[in-house]
């Protein structure tokens, strides 16, 4: 599908590779790939398919890994399974991200996505889901610092391409060993880390801490990403300036509104403020229309309709409307239909409900953002 001319404008309008930029240099590198800028999109289940990941790209994204894929491979033969795994031509570099907890399963599976082109493997230690935890992967293996290194180690060697960490800060507020595994990590051969700063207790709830991530970018002298709560200009760069960081890994804060990468890459580029200019209500909703019948072409009518319903119904609440503005019975229908005619012409109703308003009164109802 097509990008349309207006999104193209807009992306043509962002900052170019600068000689410096809020670290001295655009220069960040995963392996040998140069990534765009210092701010990713993160791996988020269910969201950050082909469709996301090229509006976050287009906006200002620099890098992007794809959602979570399991370590078994038996399991790749499943469609959902297919369709997280698809790439476009134009992402480069295409990061995957895998999980479990076993080794050997793990690199069976970087070796797999590898063959079939990634060009980066990402690794979770980060995800705090039940589900996971059950199967002591993710977040749960933070509490066993030997099979992390195990893990790792055994991934690093199995492929020929950078492969990447996302943890946390421990398994709990009084046992924090992000240090300890980002060491376990650089030694191992991983290219860059990616920290949210809350522990695997913690899940989403209070607040991210930062100072943890400050000392795993002092400890170790690979790239270092900083993720959690990130969901403005000035958190990311003072963020950034209190931890030392390379850079921002952008999660839910981007959910209902990816063009904050636009905002962001303006103002984390070292460019002239002077020919930024905030995107329009109208180029919002053409944002969303974009992304809207690029889910409809990419998964086909009937999964695209439910795939797109999480993320109109984020778009709404960002934009600080709930559809039951419109009538229970709206709200019935827009939940119900499996028309993809149907379901844009109901979003072009919400937006002409939107356009009604005063743009100053419309508040974003933030959830908690990581």
């Amino acid at each position: 599908m097509n990008v349309p001319d207006s999104l193209i404008g807009l992306a043509a309008s962002l900052p170019k590779t600068q000689t410096t930029d809020v670290r001295g240099t655009n220069m960040l590198m995963v392996g040998g790939f140069v990534l765009g800028n210092r701010i990713a999109l993160a791996p988020m289940a269910g969201v950050t398919d082909y469709p996301f990941r090229r509006l976050c790209r287009t906006l200002g994204a620099g890098y992007a890994v794809a959602e979570m894929t399991s370590a078994q491979l038996h399991l790749y033969r499943s469609a959902k399974s297919r369709y997280r795994m698809r790439r476009g031509k134009e992402e480069s570099p295409f990061a995957v991200q895998i999980v479990g907890s076993d080794a050997q399963a793990l690199a069976d599976a970087a070796r797999f996505h590898a063959d079939q082109g990634a060009d980066i493997i990402d690794i979770n230690m980060g995800c705090p889901a039940k589900k996971l935890l059950k199967k002591a992967a993710g977040s749960a293996l933070l509490g066993d610092e030997k099979k992390v290194a195990d893990i790792l180690g055994t991934v690093v060697r199995a492929v020929s391409i950078p492969v990447t960490l996302k943890f946390r800060t421990g398994i709990h507020p009084q046992n924090k060993n992000a240090v300890r595994v980002a060491r376990i990590a650089e030694e191992a051969g991983i290219a860059l880390l990616a920290l949210h700063g809350r522990t695997r207790d913690c899940l989403f709830c209070g607040e991210a801490e930062y100072d943890t991530i400050r000392e795993v970018k002092a400890a170790v002298g690979i790239p270092v990403l900083a993720n959690g709560d990130i969901h403005s200009v000035d958190k990311a760069r003072r963020v950034m300036a209190e931890t030392g960081v390379d850079g921002v890994m952008i999660g839910r804060a981007a959910v209902g509104r990816p063009w904050f990468f636009y905002e962001l890459a303006w103002a984390l580029s070292g460019s002239e403020q002077a020919s930024y200019a905030p995107l329009s209500l109208e180029e919002k909703k053409q944002i969303t229309m974009l992304h809207l019948d690029h889910i409809h072409a990419f998964y086909g009518e009937k999964m695209g309709v439910r795939r797109a319903r999480k993320h109109l119904l984020a778009y709404a609440r960002y934009l600080g409307m709930h559809l039951s503005t419109l009538g229970e019975d709206f709200y019935t229908r827009f939940m119900a239909t499996e028309d993809a005619a149907i379901q844009k012409r109901m979003w072009q109703t919400v937006w002409q409900e939107i356009n009604t308003r005063a743009y100053d009164e419309i508040r974003p109802a933030y959830r908690k953002v990581a």
